[in-house]
């Protein structure tokens, strides 16, 4: 891998992007490198991953516009369709996936961060959708994930005046749930996956996949989404013993960890 780190910290998987020259920009060889980083993961050891840039400045600052600018139509459209199955992969992976974003969100950035399941923030970060200034569309699922995030208006107020927004901003507006001095960054979120890989990782997942499928679909189908999924937390050793133990009246013996089974 020359552009994708990952690093195993218990039960937590972290990826960097390391581009830092380009500020951490999408081409094809990082999304092949990412893509296969994401095939990679131990499933059965990793119960939450986070996803950052590396440096100070970027979280990453968009797709490569260099590797676009020569496209023809239908290669435009490949390399979407290259993003956007990467990004996808991402979005459905079973476990939660927090982006540390540490400065730049821009174009494919954004997107990236969108198809994460919690998104954090330094306080240096800037979000944006400049890519209306450049000629194109939001090519890696902007156009969909940024409304279902913060809303129809705001996102195609951002999306059509291709202004940037600085962290305060995203806050407000629900794109990131916490905003913290750069340096604090990484420790809160290492701190935020440490929290859900204690939880019953059965049940943790079948949370993420119940929200995401269910957002699908109407009301009516999406409760049947839920009740199937419920129903296949029980009879597991996490179930049994996670209510056993809070039934347990004594509590004389110290919670012991989720099995993932």
């Amino acid at each position: 891998m020359e552009f994708i780190t990952f690093e195993q910290k218990d039960q937590i998987g972290i990826i960097t992007i390391n581009r830092p020259k380009a500020l951490n920009a999408l081409n094809s060889q990082v999304l092949d490198e990412l893509n296969e980083t994401l095939d990679s993961i131990d499933l059965n050891t990793t119960r939450a991953l986070i996803l950052t840039g590396a440096g100070e400045k970027s979280f990453v600052a968009g797709a490569d516009i260099g590797e676009m600018s020569t496209l023809t139509k239908a290669e435009g459209e490949a390399f979407g369709k290259k993003g956007n199955d990467v990004f996808r992969k991402l979005e459905t992976l079973p476990i939660p996936v927090i982006a540390a974003v540490n400065g730049f969100a821009l174009g494919g950035g954004c997107e990236i961060s969108l198809s994460c399941d919690i998104r954090i923030c330094s306080e240096n970060a800037v979000f944006g959708q400049p890519e209306v200034g450049l000629g194109i569309t939001p090519g890696f699922g902007g156009t969909q994930r940024l409304a279902r995030t913060v809303g129809v208006g705001m996102a195609k107020q951002m999306i059509y005046t291709a202004r940037n927004i600085k962290a305060p901003e995203a806050l407000r507006i629900g794109l990131v749930n916490a905003v913290y001095p750069q340096e604090e960054l990484m420790a809160q979120a290492e701190k935020l996956a440490s929290t859900i890989a204690k939880n019953a990782p059965i049940a943790v997942r079948n949370c993420k996949k119940a929200i995401n499928d269910g957002l699908q679909v109407d009301m009516d189908q999406a409760i049947v989404i839920e009740e199937k999924l419920f129903g296949d937390c029980f009879e597991s050793e996490d179930q049994k013993y996670g209510m056993a133990f809070f039934l347990d009246k004594n509590k004389d013996k110290v919670k012991e960890p989720f099995q993932n089974k």
